[in-house]
């Protein structure tokens, strides 16, 4: 069974953020002055007294704004509220009751969840309580804590353990799961991409740039399989980075990458590959990710039966570095293809963890030197004497040579480009580790 799952909710600038951040041990929210940063789910893992739970972090809970992504951050938040196990609100001790306050509470008794009513930003734990007046918000007797100094947090703990589901057999959770980072530049469709794939409204979906501000991780299963998918703030140049809230975005979408198995770069059919695009897939390949360039709003375009070969090899030819990747075509608004991505998926995802057995890589090696017989450097010819492979995600091959000064790139090229013709590798990017071989001692 999944772990339970607890909501933090309440209205704008309370101290949502500095709570989880606080309870899951990291950093993983950004925390603002600025009201309304959190704007999607945010998921992280918490234990107390040996029980594991998710908490998920909400955007603030505003009933006196109307526009667009005001009513998709409301819209989340009673997601989270839907799918969670016991509910922690948060309210501030020094504002007192609020009428967002009152709003909030009447969104939670509809939902007869077990709530534990948390008053915020207490200073002095010793001084006569201020915070009883929450008592009128009619969810029982409000816990003072202070989440940015850590005081009485423990307290919470223990009584959000007692109201938590009795334990029950918990699943891997994402062990054995593929993990998806969807990243690209803003406003090119990734939310509306998370939101086909899911099934479901998991991520607000707006026409203005720059939405998402967290990595949201969901975790789901299709066809057997299993997935993480991390929606991610779209990546802007750093000179266009204006907030410390989107420079904190970024961050968290470089970090997603570093903890992702295969990443899905979405670009915009109609603007072509961008510099950014560029940066990203460089970042991309050198942290060893797998990789998949998703072009969506592909409806958009026109286009005759060599318009999509020409994407691809203008795609190929501005990236070279990642050439290895496979190109596919979506449009997320009318979900065409969009049942290619997931197949994609799992084929460089197999190809990131493929692993060569060590006879079958060394009679491959002895063929393409045959063919093409290593460079030589001042009368010196480079000799490979055996290779093993020595890892995988990304699959790394570790040769054991004469010098590895002889071994020029143009040359590793050409293994590589063999490596891939005989055996795939397709979406993965292939490391090389040069070794001295050490001389065998004269007996």
């Amino acid at each position: 069974m999944p772990k339970p799952v607890v909501a933090i909710v309440g209205r704008p600038n309370v101290g949502k953020s500095t709570l989880f951040n606080r309870l899951t041990g990291r950093r993983a929210a950004i925390v603002e002055e600025e009201p309304g940063v959190t704007r999607d789910r945010l998921y992280g893992e918490a234990e107390w007294a040996g029980r594991s739970f998710t908490l998920v972090d909400t955007g603030g809970l505003d009933f006196g704004e109307s526009d667009e992504i005001a009513a998709g951050v409301r819209r989340q938040a009673e997601l989270a509220i839907e799918s969670a196990d016991a509910v922690l609100f948060v309210v501030d001790a020094r504002t007192g009751v609020t009428a967002g306050d009152r709003e909030v509470a009447e969104v939670l008794r509809r939902w007869q969840k077990p709530v534990i009513l948390v008053a915020n930003k207490v200073e002095n734990f010793s001084s006569p309580p201020q915070y009883y007046e929450f008592y009128q918000l009619g969810l029982g007797e409000p816990l003072p804590v202070s989440a940015a100094e850590g005081l009485n947090t423990g307290d919470l703990l223990d009584r959000l353990v007692e109201v938590l589901p009795s334990p029950k057999e918990e699943g891997e959770g994402e062990a054995g799961a593929v993990k998806i980072a969807v990243v690209g530049r803003p406003n090119v469709g990734k939310s509306s991409l998370v939101n086909r794939l899911l099934g479901e409204e998991r991520v607000i979906v707006s026409s203005v740039p720059g939405t998402t501000r967290d990595a949201v991780d969901t975790a789901f299963e299709r066809g057997g399989r299993r997935y993480v998918l991390i929606d991610t703030a779209g990546m802007r140049r750093r000179s266009r980075i204006e907030s410390p809230a989107e420079k904190y975005s970024v961050i968290r979408a470089l970090k997603a990458i570093d903890r992702s198995d295969v990443v899905l770069l979405v670009l915009d059919a109609l603007q072509g590959v961008t510099d950014q695009d560029k940066r990203i897939a460089g970042y991309t390949h050198e942290a060893g990710k797998a990789l998949v360039v998703v072009v969506n709003k592909w409806d958009l375009v026109e286009k005759d039966e060599r318009t999509a070969a020409r994407y691809t090899e203008d795609i190929k030819e501005e990236m070279p570095y990642v050439g290895y990747a496979p190109v596919i075509f979506v449009s997320a608004l009318t979900k065409r293809r969009i049942n290619r991505v997931l197949e994609a998926v799992d084929q460089v995802a197999e190809q990131h963890a493929r692993r060569l057995s060590t006879p079958g890589l060394n009679r491959f090696l002895s063929e393409v030197m045959v063919r093409n017989p290593p460079p030589s450097q001042k009368g010196i010819r480079l000799k490979i004497f055996y290779a093993v492979q020595g890892g995988t995600k990304p699959p790394r091959f570790v040769l054991f040579v004469n010098d590895p000064q002889l071994a020029a790139a143009p040359y590793l090229r050409y293994l590589e480009n063999q490596l891939r013709s005989a055996y795939g590798f397709e979406g993965t990017p292939l490391r090389f580790v040069l070794k001295r071989k050490a001389k065998t001692p004269k007996v």
